[in-house]
């Protein structure tokens, strides 16, 4: 094997490595959402979050539906394409199964043969899928504490998830908020812990 090869050999792996670590990282963020809705109670459906307007029910759909658009887009679909084929409320009667079923398809869909080297194209534009990766992990990490916080759970969340997190909203929030989302970051005491400063940059008060 020559030196250009060796090369790149050494390049494949390293970029095997950063692929099996983004989708590991997905995994490890869907998990602690699910564990969440996994914990919900018969009764806690109608319970308001901390998010305007929005149930229990409304948040762990939003998060169901975020995990069946993923298929479809790294498929190469586009939303016009799409339609309103994932109109309907995924939920039913078994939300805990359609939780899992959409987070299963959703993992398989980033786990495939190149899937993130592939460009998904989203409502603002053509989007590395790795870059689309990393934001529904960062999604699935904030709205886990959303959950928890609504329904009184486990609100401490996984520490390296967190300062992944951290890392991802203060290299693409600029702290404004987004209208209709979340609020503008809130003002925290300098030696706040890692998950308090990322609540505060999504707008929490905890």
């Amino acid at each position: 094997m020559g030196q250009s090869d060796r090369q790149l050999a050494a390049d494949l792996l390293i970029d095997l490595g950063s692929v099996r670590e983004i989708v590991e990282r997905f995994q490890r963020a869907q998990a602690l959402f699910g564990d969440r809705v996994a914990a919900l109670a018969p009764g806690s459906w109608d319970i308001a979050t901390a998010l305007p307007g929005w149930s229990v029910r409304d948040l762990v759909r939003h998060l169901v539906d975020e995990q069946r658009w993923a298929p479809a887009l790294l498929a190469g679909q586009t939303a016009a394409k799409i339609g309103d084929r994932f109109s309907a409320d995924p939920l039913g009667d078994d939300p805990v199964g359609a939780w899992e079923s959409a987070a299963d398809d959703a993992l398989t869909a980033f786990a495939g043969p190149d899937a993130l080297q592939r460009t998904v194209i989203l409502s603002y534009g053509e989007t590395p899928a790795a870059d689309y990766c990393a934001e529904m992990t960062a999604d699935l990490v904030v709205h886990a504490w959303d959950l928890a916080h609504a329904i009184g759970g486990v609100e401490r969340l996984d520490d390296n998830l967190v300062a992944w997190t951290l890392d991802y909203a203060e290299e693409h929030l600029d702290g404004s908020g987004m209208p209709g989302v979340f609020d503008a970051a809130v003002a925290v005491p300098d030696d706040a812990d890692l998950q308090t400063r990322l609540l505060a940059r999504y707008g929490r008060r905890t």
